[in-house]
């Protein structure tokens, strides 16, 4: 993107009008100047008449014959084909306006992705800058049609909101790439979950900074990427490169709703691999329900068992120091008791709420 105080001018004239120019001055007619420069005369036409680009190798001849530097001729030159790139962008933009106003704007400068733009030419080079493309037919290209099939399997145009989506998903991208992160180990992943496990249990007020540096070790990089509007979306596992990517809202706000998503995407990077692209809480054509059944059951075994809710239900009633005291058998928390509970309608969402954790990750 352009900076702020740049200054472009609105036209700037080919470099054969100041060769034209010059030539008159000196009385010389294009057949001499040709012949001086050991150029066709008809490509000494195309140049004043503005049909043919000044190449670094006429510079230096028109040097030779004229006097002026070289660099003089390149810089008209670049001038003129910039200004010409730049009427071409303009054109890009607006047709591209209309895709533009697709877009969250307003969140997603509230969340500073983009910067304040005051025109909407201004939101879409801001757009297309955000998402690294030339115009609105990249984005189409990329989170629609599928032309990258290696990088990103799932085709947006299946869903409700696929502007607000692909740019939730942009985010994420764009915070991994900040991320630092070791190669990614299947086996150091897997270890890494008892600890992950073990903070779930614990829940401290720096969670998400311990999991996020867990996860880095074995080289799976977690980021937060706040909720746009019409966005529903939990979680996100997909890969960038050989590096796999969890992208995480935080939606519910409540910390068993947190673990699970996170163990959900956990499951995803461990038993799917590389090629698909996994959104929580959306729905599309080419949902895999299998996958997402199976991931639901490695959320279940790390974050609260089948069979230890068999337990836990086999001991009703149930007060607070028995969920207190499964919860320590079971390392978990009991936020991840209760709240599986409550999802199977076991006992209502008002029962057992001083055990869920609020989760911000905003803050």
């Amino acid at each position: 993107m352009a900076k702020q105080n740049e200054y472009h001018p609105q036209t700037v004239p080919h470099p054969g009008l100041d060769l034209h120019e010059k030539l008159e001055e000196l009385g010389m007619g294009a057949l001499e100047f040709a012949i001086r420069t050991g150029k066709p005369e008809k490509t000494i036409h195309d140049v004043l008449n503005g049909r043919s680009t000044i190449t670094p190798d006429m510079a230096v001849q028109f040097e030779n014959a004229l006097g002026i530097p070289a660099h003089y001729w390149l810089q008209r030159q670049r001038s003129y084909d910039e200004s010409l790139a730049r009427k071409r962008q303009k054109e890009v933009i607006a047709d591209s306006t209309g895709w533009a106003k697709c877009f969250p704007w307003k969140a997603m400068m509230d969340h500073e992705w983009v910067p304040s733009a005051a025109s909407i030419e201004e939101k879409t080079l801001c757009l297309l800058a955000f998402f690294g493309v030339s115009n609105s037919g990249g984005w189409e290209a990329y989170y629609m049609e599928e032309k990258l099939k290696t990088a990103f399997r799932i085709s947006l145009k299946d869903t409700q909101e696929p502007h607000a989506i692909s740019a939730w998903l942009r985010k994420g991208e764009l915070q991994a790439k900040e991320q630092g992160a070791a190669a990614y180990n299947e086996r150091t992943f897997k270890e890494k979950l008892a600890d992950i496990k073990g903070i779930m249990a614990k829940h401290p007020d720096d969670f998400f900074p311990k999991l996020q540096k867990l996860c880095a070790e074995a080289g799976v990089r977690v980021v937060y990427t706040p909720q746009l509007p019409k966005a529903p979306i939990s979680g996100s596992t997909r890969w960038i490169g050989d590096s796999p990517l969890i992208q995480l809202t935080g939606r519910y706000k409540r910390n068993d709703s947190f673990w699970f998503t996170f163990f959900h995407e956990a499951g995803h990077i461990l038993l799917h691999g590389k090629k698909d692209v996994f959104l929580e809480s959306i729905e599309w054509d080419g949902r895999n329900d299998a996958k997402e059944k199976e991931a639901d059951a490695f959320a279940v075994k790390w974050t609260f068992t089948e069979a230890e809710e068999l337990e836990v239900l086999a001991a009703e009633p149930l007060d607070d120091d028995d969920i207190r005291r499964f919860a320590r058998k079971f390392n978990t928390h009991p936020a991840m008791i209760i709240g599986r509970l409550q999802h199977k309608k076991l006992i209502p969402y008002s029962v057992g709420r001083s055990y869920i954790e609020p989760v911000d990750l905003a803050v």
